[in-house]
């Protein structure tokens, strides 16, 4: 058996940092491309070779594939751009579409043994209420609502043409993705941090799939050694109330509880301001008009097949939020520290 070696991109982003941990706990050989001059997450592993580059200059990508030495090359594929902007932003596509292209060119030329490609629920086209979204062969961004839907969709059929030419690669499609290990600011870690640093007063109504990001990097795991070839896989978790959400961290920590519902259509007309107001802050917005059409959008999605075929099973978001408030406590993002409640205590 050849010696492998696991290529990560995006590999100091959320499910990318939780890839690669995963990957050196097993005992494997990573190299993990970085955006030049991030610096957010550290690492101490000699198994771990971190190249800086960008997936739109693929001459920066070559360090990652280069001098092998015959071993099998595993490439996943998490790099992107999370967007739940308004507005068109040409960044988003090129680095969603064009630097997708880009690495299944460079998979193709250094004939790698596997490549999974990280793509989103939002790429599914969207179901009426209640019936429930399962995975599809064919990508339309036609089909989807918003910039990064489109760009995922596009993305991802890019992939699955590729697999079809003769290249293995297998795509998966988390859902709302949140737990520990966040060293950026996403959007659901940002709802979180508000929460218990008391700045979010009030909630949106409507709710989505949220799973947690060790189970999705478990479940790319599993899919580079069962994924089929150009298949798809929806690594979700089941629909979850934002306010259920909101009143789980109040349970596990103490912190005041949101009374205050917003009605969707009291957001709609906030949006942009709130967009205004958190670019000014460098932080990402809480709601846009986009995310809020998706908290209203049909959240239920199918990971029955990941289960069948690849062993996924989601933990509950109880798990998750508490791991998620204990590890931000612990590595000092709070502006004060968690008093623990009894409920915490017990779990």
């Amino acid at each position: 058996m050849n010696q492998e070696i696991y290529i990560v991109t995006g590999a100091n982003g959320h499910l990318g940092n939780t890839i690669v941990r995963k990957l050196l706990d097993q005992g494997k050989t990573v190299r993990g491309l970085t955006v030049p001059g991030d610096h957010s997450v550290k690492w101490d592993d000699p198994r771990l070779t971190l190249v800086e580059g960008d997936v739109l200059s693929p001459y920066t990508l070559s360090p990652l594939f280069e001098n092998a030495d015959g071993a099998d090359l595993i490439v996943i594929h998490t790099a992107g751009i999370v967007s739940i902007a308004s507005r068109y932003q040409q960044k988003v596509w090129d680095v969603n579409v064009t630097g997708t292209q880009n690495i299944i060119d460079l998979c193709r030329k250094h004939h790698v043994k596997k490549l999974v490609h990280v793509s989103s629920v939002h790429a599914l086209p969207e179901k009426k209420a209640e019936q429930v979204i399962t995975e599809v062969g064919h990508f339309d961004p036609l089909l989807v609502k918003g910039l990064y839907a489109r760009t995922k969709a596009a993305a991802t059929q890019l992939v699955l043409n590729a697999a079809k030419e003769g290249l293995n690669a297998s795509v998966v499609h988390p859902s709302g993705i949140i737990g520990p290990n966040d060293f950026g600011h996403g959007h659901l870690t940002q709802l979180i941090l508000d929460y218990l640093d008391g700045r979010l007063t009030a909630c949106v109504d409507g709710g989505y799939d949220f799973v947690d990001v060790r189970d999705v990097a478990d479940g790319i795991l599993a899919c580079v050694q069962r994924g089929r070839k150009g298949e798809c896989y929806i690594l979700s978790n089941r629909y979850y109330p934002v306010t259920d959400l909101l009143r789980t961290l109040h349970e596990i920590t103490g912190r005041k509880e949101i009374k205050t519902v917003l009605p969707t259509w009291f957001a709609k007309a906030t949006a942009p301001l709130a967009e205004g107001w958190y670019k000014m802050l460098k932080q990402p917005p809480l709601y846009t008009s986009y995310s809020l059409y998706t908290l209203e959008s049909n959240a239920l999605f199918s990971h029955e097949k990941a289960t069948q075929e690849l062993g996924y099973i989601p933990r509950p978001l109880r798990e998750t939020l508490l791991d998620t408030v204990q590890w931000m406590d612990q590595n000092h993002r709070l502006k004060h520290a968690v008093r623990w409640a009894k409920a915490a205590k017990t779990l």
